[in-house]
């Protein structure tokens, strides 16, 4: 299998929060993708939440409703055990669609408002971590 070299920073979108071109930081220690968001409540079948991103102002603040996929313990980057609720989505990453699970979670103390773990990266990603923004490279 080809795999495409990818950056320890890309941009991803995601298409049904109509969410275009977002930071993110590429963490092969990540088990699972993860947004910033706040104002998380579950009712019933459904998740909603605010958009946290002060870099892309059309997102910050954006308030979202979404069919949830389910709930999960996550070991946080402190070590922290948490539940998370979990979305389905799909994604534009390198030009190219795919299917995704997304946690949420506030990462108010992290840079950026999107990580990609390695779930989605394995078998079709190889990270080089001295690059950044291949993708804006690839696509322009």
């Amino acid at each position: 299998m080809n795999k495409k070299i990818i950056g320890r920073v890309e941009t991803i979108s995601i298409l049904d929060l109509e969410l275009y071109d977002l930071d993110a930081k590429v963490d092969t220690g990540a088990d699972s993708n993860t947004i910033h968001c706040d104002n998380i409540e579950i009712d019933g079948k459904y998740v909603s939440f605010r958009l946290l991103d002060e870099v892309h102002a059309a997102y910050h603040g954006k308030k979202i409703r979404v069919p949830l996929y389910e709930m999960k313990k996550v070991k946080s980057s402190n070590g922290q055990i948490q539940f998370r609720p979990f979305i389905k989505v799909s994604v534009i990453f390198f030009g190219k669609k795919y299917k995704t699970i997304i946690s949420l979670t506030d990462r108010s103390d992290m840079r950026y408002p999107m990580l990609i773990g390695r779930k989605f990266l394995s078998n079709k990603f190889l990270v080089d971590v001295s690059k950044e923004y291949l993708c804006k490279q690839a696509y322009n």
